[in-house]
């Protein structure tokens, strides 16, 4: 009976191997990168010889621990690359899948080691003798013809490793751990330096120095907390990578055509928005190849080119990020979308709905327009995901099509999950924050514009439009100042494409907070979208608008 494979002294080393994952995964992505880019140009030389040192350095370090199973496949998959670096071998789309399918088993083997406890044997993970066998006939197969520029070793080769270390100089790696443990502190500084600024026993009673360094004080604060929180601001090219992988292996299991186009991969956002993003991102992704994109031969009979045009743009947005997924596909059915949602009677048979509440239907858990099942979609699982998980993240989802030419999906989220700006208001002696995202007016009400709906639903008239009212006092229990509305001030805010009206008793101005969670039974509390310690010391709830209507409606 054989025995289970150990590990070695330095494999032993929980840091080595914490660092070899980390190192393997970065080496990993880039291998991704430019695999995407040789399946698109297999005489790309900078792609091929940047794939070859990625499985060579990870064969390197894989030796170095004895993890002989990745250093077994980074060797074979390393000899094919080194025959196409010579010319004795064309890279085909199926050379691309088996690097990728060893690029995958790699990154399966890098995920059990992180799951390994401390002292036990090495992780078995399964696949490895098929995908040698796959490597290996990959290199007995003889080029039909192979560019000229494959057989020239360019100077590039030598230069890049030179580039990337000059960069690599300039940066350090830092535990995430650490690092939002850093932001967390710099909000809890942040808190403490308006505590001091607000502190009625520290009245400044015309000192000038005194109030000349409380103002240095909250300037040098403010820096500190844009620098932390840029630390944590990341590229969003990490995860266009993953869809450029997504859409690859999609277009190759359902025959169809499609060129992926990306825009502003170097938009920076949050770190954890990033990835929480990545799951509806990819829903979206894959329903726009999957009911949006025609194959081939419907695309020729429609007069489009048989291939497809998917887009991911990135972009700021008044504080936001607008992400937009678009396609030049058969866009959105509304007859159809119509047809399903009364069949699961999420409308009445006589509703009369406008174009943007049809397409808003699809959010519907389990809807799904797909008249089967397949291994990419059509079980009514997606959409709905994606419209909890930009909702969850204090963000927003439309959509725009137009039949027979396409479809865009805009997904707008906050650049960061920490600090928000918002409006602080007062109902009775309570104070809260309305986030500014949310916000698109603000007006005391005159008698004439106020009505109500069967003596029961308050509505007031905003530019030509009736608007649902929303008493916060009574969602909260505070006696307000006074239970007159023209007394009071309205706050035009939307949800679901639907506008409404909060009303509060007075605006005491913008201020930027850091978010708290709320704990225990706080927690999912709907209207509620966290705490926020204020300027005065005192806690003030942060409103979710969207949760509020929801209530009302």
């Amino acid at each position: 009976m054989a025995s289970e494979p150990q590990l070695n002294d330095l494999a032993a080393d929980p840091e080595l191997i914490k660092d070899f994952i980390v190192e393997s995964r970065e080496h990993l992505s880039t291998v991704e990168l430019h695999l995407l880019a040789l399946d698109q140009d297999p005489a790309n030389l900078d792609a091929l010889h940047a794939i070859f040192r990625g499985f060579h350095t990870i064969k390197g370090l894989a030796g170095f621990l004895g993890l002989e199973a990745i250093q077994e496949v980074a060797h074979e998959v390393e000899t094919v690359l080194d025959l196409a670096r010579n010319a004795q071998i064309a890279i085909t789309p199926e050379h691309i899948d088996v690097i990728l399918a060893s690029k995958d088993y790699v990154e399966r083997w890098l995920a059990a080691l992180e799951d390994m406890p401390e002292g036990a044997t090495l992780p078995e993970v399964a696949g490895n003798g098929d995908l040698l066998v796959s490597i290996r006939a990959m290199g007995e197969r003889e080029a039909d013809a192979v560019p000229a520029t494959l057989a020239k070793l360019a100077e590039a080769q030598e230069s890049a490793p030179a580039q990337q270390a000059s960069n690599e100089s300039r940066s350090i790696k830092v535990d995430t751990q650490k690092l939002d443990y850093l932001v967390d502190m710099v909000g809890e500084m942040v808190i403490a330096q308006s505590l001091v600024e607000h502190d009625p026993d520290l009245a400044l009673n015309g000192k000038a120095r005194l109030s000349r360094n409380l103002q240095q004080l909250a300037r040098i604060t403010g820096e500190v907390q844009r620098t932390a929180m840029a630390m944590r601001m990341i590229p969003i090219r990490s995860l266009f990578r993953k869809m450029s992988r997504l859409v690859r292996d999609l277009s190759r299991k359902t025959g169809k055509q499609i060129e992926l186009e990306l825009y502003g991969e170097d938009t920076e956002l949050d770190r954890n928005i990033v990835e929480e993003i990545g799951d509806p991102l990819m829903h979206m992704v894959r329903n726009a190849i999957d009911h949006g994109i025609e194959p081939p031969e419907d695309r020729v009979a429609a007069g489009k080119n048989p291939v497809a045009r998917l887009i991911l743009k990135a972009g700021h947005q008044a504080g936001h990020i607008l992400l937009q997924v678009t396609d030049d596909g058969r866009g959105l059915n509304t007859e159809k979308i119509l047809r399903k949602a009364r069949e699961r009677n999420l409308i009445d048979e006589s509703a009369r709905l406008t174009e943007n509440e049809i397409f808003n239907l699809i959010f519907a858990p389990g809807f799904s327009t797909a008249e089967q099942i397949t291994s990419v979609s059509g079980r009514g699982v997606g959409m709905d995901v994606v419209k909890k998980q930009i909702t969850k993240l204090r963000g927003k989802i439309e959509i725009q099509s137009e039949a027979g030419r396409g479809a865009t999906f805009f997904l707008k989220v906050p650049l960061t999950l920490a600090i928000i700006d918002g409006l602080l208001v007062g109902i009775g002696s309570e104070n809260y924050v309305v986030p500014i995202f949310a916000v698109r007016e603000m007006f005391r009400p005159t008698p004439d514009m106020l009505s109500t709906v069967e003596h029961r639903d308050e509505m007031v008239l905003v530019r030509g439009s009736l608007l649902p009212i929303v008493r916060l006092h009574r969602r909260f229990n505070v006696v307000p100042r006074s239970e007159n509305l023209t007394d009071s001030l309205l706050i035009v805010t939307e949800s679901e494409g639907k506008c409404f009206c909060l009303v509060v008793d007075r605006l005491m101005g913008k201020q930027e907070v850091v978010i708290k969670s709320l704990g225990g039974s706080l927690r999912n509390i709907r209207g509620v979208a966290g705490g926020a310690i204020l300027g005065d010391g005192r806690v003030g709830l942060i409103l979710d608008p969207e949760g509020l209507f929801g209530q009302a409606a």
